[in-house]
């Protein structure tokens, strides 16, 4: 196997278009039908070789103080998972030092915690000259999280069970977004409680994807998508943040093409029609109540990709 000195991955931030929810399981996760459309908001992780087969990591840019710099950081987790999976004849050898540098909002709904472990896996990947295919990397993504094979995939794609299984979605490009990071921050898994419990005595379907944001999809009509978005999760993140519901009837008043919370929130995720209308958009909602920061983006955008490949060294 060759090595790098080192090697940097991009890695876009995601929104769920679709987020349909059924009912938990008996592990507590729950089946879902979503449909993920990646946007040109990306963090950056660099991987660098470590002695000792130490795994360490540091978090600049954008809330970093809000990330974990330990163990429990997804980065670490997955080039250590990475490096599980090839064997434990290497184990001894290899080792990472990760740097993140945050740009997508953190706890924000966008994965921007996933879109760092696949780009940590593809970083290791190449760094360690293991040449693992797509599909070998996607299969040790499901293991970290629902959203990190997307992450690696990119574009736009349908996600089934918990999201891990994707099918790319025919789309056009160009859909353009503003983004209100909301303040604060949303757990994961306190907002699927709190839609447990909105949703308890209810009997629920299977989730589906949407044929008519599929076709809306494929027509290119900013006014046609924005009617099909939909967030089984966005009572849930409300019913936590109430002030997302003024938020949300804030931005409806500048007439967007589409909104809603995007993944577990609390960001708001507006459609615009068109570039120009991103932009008018954006100063509209530049003093929105609770919000942070404005962001503009725009999708599909390919999945994580090598940006710096770094000096090859010697091989082993």
């Amino acid at each position: 196997m060759g090595s790098r000195s080192s090697v940097t991955v991009r890695a876009p931030a995601k929104i769920n278009l679709q987020l349909s929810v059924g009912a938990p399981a008996e592990d507590g996760y729950h089946d879902l039908a979503t449909v993920f459309q990646a946007v040109d908001l990306y963090d950056e992780v660099t991987a660098t070789p470590a002695p000792g087969g130490q795994f360490t990591v540091e978090v600049t840019g954008t809330d970093a103080a809000r990330v974990p710099d330990d163990g429990s950081n997804l980065a670490v987790r997955a080039a250590r998972a990475l490096l599980h999976a090839v064997g434990p004849e290497t184990a001894p050898r290899l080792g990472v030092h990760l740097h993140v540098r945050k740009r997508i909002p953190v706890a924000g709904g966008m994965a921007g915690g996933s879109a760092d472990a696949a780009a940590a896996l593809l970083a290791c990947d190449t760094l360690w000259g293991l040449d693992l295919d797509r599909a070998q990397l996607s299969e040790v993504a499901s293991r970290i999280g629902s959203d990190v094979p997307f992450s690696l995939l990119g574009g736009t794609a349908v996600g089934m069970g918990r999201g891990e299984r994707l099918t790319p979605a025919l789309s056009r490009t160009g859909w353009h977004w503003v983004l209100l990071v909301a303040d604060g921050e949303l757990s994961t898994p306190a907002v699927y409680g709190e839609l447990d419990r909105l949703r308890a005595g209810r009997v629920l379907v299977e989730p589906r994807v949407s044929e008519p944001l599929m076709q809306a999809l494929r027509s290119g009509e900013a006014s046609r998508l924005g009617r099909t978005l939909h967030n089984d999760l966005q009572p849930a993140a409300v019913s936590l943040r109430p002030e997302l519901d003024m938020l949300l009837e804030h931005v409806e008043a500048v007439s967007p093409a589409g909104v809603l919370v995007s993944g577990s929130g609390p960001t708001v995720a507006v459609l615009a029609e068109d570039e120009p209308h991103a932009g008018e958009l954006a100063v509209a909602l530049a003093d929105a109540p609770g919000v942070s920061r404005v962001l503009r983006a725009s999708g599909p955008v390919p999945g994580c990709r090598v940006v710096d490949p770094g000096v090859r060294s010697v091989g082993r």
